[in-house]
């Protein structure tokens, strides 16, 4: 039996490679992408990775992530790596790497923060404050949050 992926070339747009086994649902989910924008996604999960053992890739046809939604990838995908590809070559490529700040992305996980009142106007913002293992702080409450609290 062939260990090969076998998954199509796209013409335009970004592949996301090296999501950690099971986390490329939640990268579409921080990327905003449903299914009813009308982009051609492929998704393949738990595929045999020399790196990860297991991984999963994400290929979004005709579109390519803004700077800001390549490194909120970071918050649910710390090893993914991004290839931009341009008439089906890849013309850039890098790893993704957290956000200085994060801002409605994700909620706050103490019950209790400000962000949370269903009546509050404010935006749950989250500051790094350690790039390894990443770390960040909610600019309201100062409760600290490692990668696995902000899903």
């Amino acid at each position: 039996m062939s260990k090969e992926l076998i998954v199509s070339k796209i013409e335009n747009g970004t592949v996301i490679d090296h999501i950690p086994a099971g986390r490329a649902l939640a990268v579409l989910r921080v990327l905003g992408i449903t299914g009813r924008e009308g982009l051609r996604v492929a998704l393949v999960m738990n595929v045999e990775s020399r790196k990860l053992g297991r991984k999963d890739i994400v290929k979004i046809e005709g579109r390519e992530l803004t700077p800001d939604e390549v490194n909120i990838i970071s918050a649910v995908a710390p090893t993914a790596t991004i290839n931009i590809v341009r008439n089906y070559e890849v013309v850039k490529k890098f790893k993704v790497t957290p956000p200085e700040v994060i801002r409605g992305r994700f909620r706050c996980k103490n019950p209790t923060c400000i962000t949370n009142a269903p009546r509050e106007p404010a935006e749950p913002t989250f500051l790094l404050v350690r790039r390894e293992p990443p770390l960040f702080v909610c600019a309201y409450c100062g409760r600290y949050h490692e990668l696995g609290d902000l899903l």
